[in-house]
């Protein structure tokens, strides 16, 4: 007799795999919008800030990656949508951009 697994057990995989599935998803939204941050400078940046600050904490890590490699227009919007975050998580990278950017524009 082969032993089924218990319901809970059941739904406790359901579960993981579906909160797998929606941080790869929610991961590669935050990708689009950061994408939206750093290449362009029109009307298209404004919303992608808004749906990026949206995301919250979870879009923190990613915004702080791209910063390191944006030209100075993607890392003001990249510093704007970690100010609309508003987490407190977002302080340490907001202060390392004002204090060490070499670009007075960036800084400011």
């Amino acid at each position: 007799m082969t032993a089924r697994p218990s319901p809970l057990v059941a739904l406790a995989t359901v579960l993981l795999a579906a909160c797998l599935s929606c941080e790869e998803s929610a991961h590669r939204d935050i990708q689009d919008e950061l994408n939206i941050l750093t290449k362009r400078n029109d009307a298209l940046v404004p919303p992608a800030t808004d749906r990026l600050a949206r995301f919250g904490r979870i879009a923190i890590p990613q915004i702080e990656t791209a910063l390191h490699t944006a030209a100075p227009t993607g890392r003001m919007h990249l510093i704007d949508a970690l100010e609309r975050v508003g987490d407190i998580e977002t302080i340490p990278v907001l202060r390392h951009f004002t204090i060490y950017d070499v670009r007075p524009e960036v800084r400011e």
